[in-house]
């Protein structure tokens, strides 16, 4: 029977069960998985928010095919007033570097942000007095390592908070109509799963 789990993974947890240094992993959940439970995807331990866990590989597969250019929305918090123009920017698509070799990023849809009520940080972003900082919505529909960093770096303000608040139809928003706490674990169903692709 497939099952589908969906986690807010915390800032510094890497996505994955297994060990590796001092790095907090899936397995230290407060939730027990079936030994075939895999995530789809992953999120740096820099990152944070939504990540998908099943069995089903039927739609792991469909998730991670590039062609299939799903939706992931994140929530980015930037050193600097973020600006239109740089919004702009990066909806256009922007230049950035991937092992080496310039990439030219796929459009996006890039808007400014109030600040989200988010879970709090641990450890928090650091506060600097003199230098403000703003929020951004991104919707990327490819995944590249590093991306979101790499492409507010280009165009001048550098990440720093990011949060994957929804991939597909399928966002933070969707947990029994009550938002998430860093760490919290929900199941849902396979029709529900299946507004990841939708």
């Amino acid at each position: 029977m497939f099952q589908y789990y969906l986690i807010y993974k915390p800032f510094g947890m890497l996505s994955q069960f297994s060990r590796e240094g001092d790095h907090a992993t899936l397995a230290d959940l407060d939730f027990t998985f079936a030994k075939d439970i895999y995530p789809v995807g992953r999120l740096d331990a820099d990152s944070e928010g939504l990540l998908l866990l099943t069995n089903d590989n039927y739609l792991k597969t469909k998730l991670l095919e590039p062609r299939n250019k799903h939706t992931r929305t994140y929530y980015v918090q930037v050193e600097g007033d973020i600006s239109e123009e740089a919004c702009e920017q990066l909806g256009a698509g922007v230049d950035i570097s991937i092992n080496g070799k310039s990439y030219r990023t796929l459009p996006a849809k890039a808007h400014q942000l109030a600040e989200p009520a988010l879970p709090e940080r641990n450890p928090p972003i650091r506060f600097r007095q003199h230098i403000p900082t703003s929020w951004l919505s991104l919707t990327l529909y490819e995944g590249k390592n590093r991306q979101v960093r790499r492409m507010t770096a280009a165009v001048g303000f550098p990440t720093l908070r990011l949060v994957r608040w929804s991939i597909g139809k399928i966002s933070l928003a969707d947990k029994n109509g009550k938002f998430p706490n860093s760490g919290d674990v929900w199941e849902v169903t396979s029709a529900e799963a299946r507004r990841f692709y939708e």
